[in-house]
């Protein structure tokens, strides 16, 4: 077989679903997840592998009702769970646990909207006053579940699958993929994106918003910027097939539910 003839497959037997950026758009969220127990339902999926791809809090309005989504898919024992950890989840978790001061950059970085899910009024970025902010650190401690909070810490940073490799933000090119910087994993860009010629599997992230599902020789882009596009994106590989799923955001009702072929979406 050449080269142009080869392609990516997830393991024999298992269809992998990797969801991209949900930035607190539970609505999407929870759409999707319904299409997918659909899909694993109707087709007598024995193997279903779900990999969420992070950034799962900020931005949107419902991070505390995504986090439930996500538990209750992990909590049913019915598929294989993978969620990967986004940049977004580290800087909270930063806030959490160290230096309080770290919740002015989170704020201005979409904070300002999980620390209002759990009730918790949100400083202004600009404040500078640690006082200020160790008191809406331990505000938020308080507030947050410890089931939410455990499942944060848990999050894995990459997850490889038959040809593929999840990750949040993209690899390093140049550099092998069991020796990747978790730095790189959680929040790379031009490198990544702009070098990316050849690597050891094809690379399925999120992190950098695109207006559709950006399929390269060597990677896969999923994040269509759900919390301003109202557009979530998911695919599907079973084999060598891949395909794209959506929910997207209606002006009334739920959103709507619509599946692609490879290079269809548009």
């Amino acid at each position: 077989m050449t080269d142009a003839d080869w392609r990516p497959s997830a393991p024999g037997g298992e269809v992998v679903y990797a969801i991209g950026d949900v930035h607190g758009r539970a609505d999407l969220l929870g759409s999707m997840v319904s299409a997918i127990w659909h899909d694993i339902d109707s087709h007598g999926i024995r193997k279903p592998v779900i990999v969420p791809l992070g950034d799962y809090i900020d931005r949107g309005p419902e991070t505390r009702r995504v986090l439930q989504i996500l538990l209750a898919i992990r909590d049913s024992g019915e598929v294989e769970f993978r969620p990967l950890m986004g940049n977004h989840e580290q800087i909270m978790l930063g806030f959490l646990s160290d230096d309080p001061m770290v919740g002015a950059k989170w704020v201005r970085f979409g904070g300002a909207e999980t620390l209002r899910a759990y009730g918790v009024p949100p400083p202004s970025p600009s404040v500078q006053d640690p006082d200020i902010w160790r008191r809406t650190q331990a505000a938020f401690i308080k507030a947050l579940p410890q089931r939410h909070l455990a499942f944060l810490e848990a999050l894995e940073i990459c997850h490889e699958r038959g040809d593929y490799f999840f990750a949040h933000a993209g690899v390093r090119p140049g550099v092998r993929l069991a020796d990747q910087d978790e730095t790189d994993l959680l929040w790379i860009r031009a490198p990544f994106l702009q070098e990316a010629k050849e690597l050891e599997k094809i690379v399925v992230h999120g992190h950098t918003p695109e207006e559709i599902p950006m399929f390269k020789d060597c990677r896969i882009g999923l994040d269509t910027g759900a919390y301003a596009t109202g557009r979530l994106t998911a695919i599907r590989l079973e084999g060598t097939t891949r395909r794209i799923l959506q929910a997207r955001a209606r002006p009334s009702g739920p959103p709507e539910i619509a599946w692609y072929e490879e290079g269809e979406v548009g």
